[in-house]
């Protein structure tokens, strides 16, 4: 999902507020918002988790990036893998060949399920961010 351009200030003012009462209210581990439709008013609980994961969204929607949400078991094509990562599949295919990411065949399909490409990523972001400190 990508916010259009005109509410990307939107998600930054949301944003401000979220970040600013995470911070004031930091051993608060269920959070208490008001949902409005029209004239109705609802209380709504939340766990700090989500609200924390809502403020990563809207950072990333307000900065006009793409987001997608993945379940942690989702089961993904070579293609989906690849696209993820930001490498094309036949780079993806020798990652999972040589043992880098966990996968499954079905039939004659690799299938890769989302939380060990979630992290590989996470080592090759570590790997590469100790190789650049000098």
């Amino acid at each position: 999902m990508k916010l259009p351009d005109e509410k990307q200030k939107t998600a930054n003012d949301a944003l401000t507020r979220v970040r600013a009462y995470l911070e004031e209210h930091q051993d608060v581990s269920q959070i208490h918002v008001t949902v409005q439709d029209g004239g109705d008013r609802e209380p709504l609980a939340l766990p700090r988790e989500v609200v924390e994961l809502l403020a990563s969204l809207l950072a990333h929607l307000g900065a006009g990036r793409a987001v997608s949400i993945v379940p942690s078991d989702a089961e993904l094509t070579t293609q989906q893998a690849a696209d993820m990562l930001n490498v094309s599949r036949p780079f993806l295919i020798g990652l999972l060949d040589a043992g880098e990411i966990e996968y499954r065949t079905v039939g004659s399909h690799r299938r890769i399920t989302a939380s060990p490409l979630l992290e590989y990523q996470r080592q090759d972001d570590h790997r590469r961010r100790l190789r650049a400190v000098p």
